[in-house]
């Protein structure tokens, strides 16, 4: 189950391209299934069957006359799960790189229509 869909950037590319941060309450939860809405100049985004969680920001016209124009916007998504993902505490070196381990951050990229 999501628990949270921030927007963190939007810009035009060939068409919309919209980053997200989705964060999931379990790791092995697979459920969402991201849906796109207009309304008026504001761009809500929504998980499929649950409208209450959504994220929601106001364009400016440049990325609204593109929103019309095109009626697909593409989302990439990142996610997160509550609990798992944060600020790693102890680092551990690769020796033969000398650098740091990273959480991993699983990504998606998806291109949903304007409804």
């Amino acid at each position: 189950m999501v628990s949270t869909i921030d927007i963190t950037k939007m810009t035009v590319r060939d068409r919309v391209v919209v980053d997200l941060e989705v964060r999931m309450q379990d790791p092995d939860d697979h459920d969402f299934q991201p849906r796109a809405h207009l309304d008026g100049s504001t761009l809500c985004i929504t998980n499929k069957g649950h409208t209450d969680q959504q994220a929601s920001k106001e364009l400016d016209d440049e990325i609204l006359e593109a929103c019309e124009k095109d009626r697909f916007v593409e989302l990439r998504i990142k996610f997160s799960v509550e609990g798992m993902h944060g600020v790693l505490n102890h680092s551990n070196p690769i020796v033969m790189d000398g650098k740091a381990k990273k959480l991993a951050e699983p990504r998606w990229k998806t291109i949903v229509p304007l409804q």
